[in-house]
């Protein structure tokens, strides 16, 4: 077989693509000499592996307050409060979530992406789990890529849904604005599952659960069924006002400055032992708030 292919099935610890860089690194020799990743093996040749301490993630470690529901030698779980942005970028150098990990825990400086192995956007809340290890980030990535990670979210949407459903629309850069994402013919693949929660006279509770992980794809599958989430500074639109509403539903919902999005339920395999492992997250205060005043506008008519 191929000599990465090779490597990657004798070392599981490394990404393939790591490996492979090491091989154009010059670190592999095979037989004495330097191969190519194409270079076919047989077995019984000789392979030497020069490892050296990699610096994946260069950015300084920040104090900041971590909200970990789990954490052993492989995993971290964390609840992301809405506002923090999970990686430094153009206008967050600092004060993100992944700051506050190396701080937490000094290791991840060796592992691909400092542990990252998905992402919330900054004003979604809600479970992330982060790998530990070399081994737990190519497990991980592994099983995301295999959709076997299930991860279940809480959305308040514009309108009301009779029924649950899917969408599948796969989704790309905006032909015209290009900070925005959208439901393209050339975009990458996108499915999201979706059933009614609750409903309200001019919104709905779905729980959402996702097949792939898009950027923004809760946010623009929704936006394209014409449901956008509520609160939605992108996609959302003019927040929806029922008829009659009372001062304190057209004031919550007027003053609601982000997506009601929630990564409330999280389940995965443990990369080390093997476990099915699951955790929930109840949903922000802000956004429990909104509910109740909806559930506060359904009992004054009745319903």
């Amino acid at each position: 077989m191929r000599l990465d292919a090779a490597l990657a099935r004798r070392y599981p610890q490394y990404s393939r693509s790591r490996l492979q860089r090491w091989i154009r690194q010059g670190r592999v020799r095979l037989d004495g000499m330097v191969p190519r990743a194409r270079d076919r093996v047989a077995g019984g040749e000789r392979l030497t592996i020069r490892l050296e301490p990699e610096r994946e993630v260069v950015h300084a470690p920040e104090p900041i307050d971590l909200e970990i529901l789990y954490e052993d030698a492989e995993i971290i779980v964390i609840d992301k409060p809405p506002g923090r942005v999970v990686h430094p970028g153009a206008g967050n150098p600092s004060g993100t979530l992944l700051n506050a990990l190396l701080h937490h825990a000094p290791e991840l400086e060796g592992v691909p992406r400092a542990g990252l192995v998905h992402r919330l956007d900054r004003d979604t809340s809600g479970l992330m789990v982060v790998a530990r290890s070399s081994l737990a980030h190519t497990a991980l990535v592994s099983q995301l890529q295999a959709r076997s990670v299930r991860r279940e979210y809480l959305a308040l949407v514009r309108g009301t849904l009779v029924s649950g459903g899917t969408v599948e629309g796969d989704i790309g850069r905006h032909p015209t604005h290009r900070t925005r994402m959208a439901v393209v013919p050339r975009g990458r693949p996108a499915i999201t599952h979706y059933r009614v929660a609750r409903r309200f006279r001019a919104h709905t509770l779905l729980e959402v659960r996702l097949e792939t992980g898009r950027t923004h794809q809760i946010r623009v599958h929704m936006a394209h069924i014409r449901h956008p989430v509520t609160g939605d500074p992108v996609y959302g639109g003019r927040p929806a006002l029922p008829g009659g509403a009372s001062p304190e539903l057209v004031e919550a919902l007027r003053t609601f400055r982000r997506q009601a999005l929630h990564a409330a339920r999280l389940g995965l395999v443990h990369p080390a032992t093997g476990e099915r492992m699951a955790w929930t997250a109840p949903v922000r205060a802000d956004m429990r708030f909104l509910i109740e005043r909806l559930e506060e506008d359904l009992r004054e008519r009745g319903a």
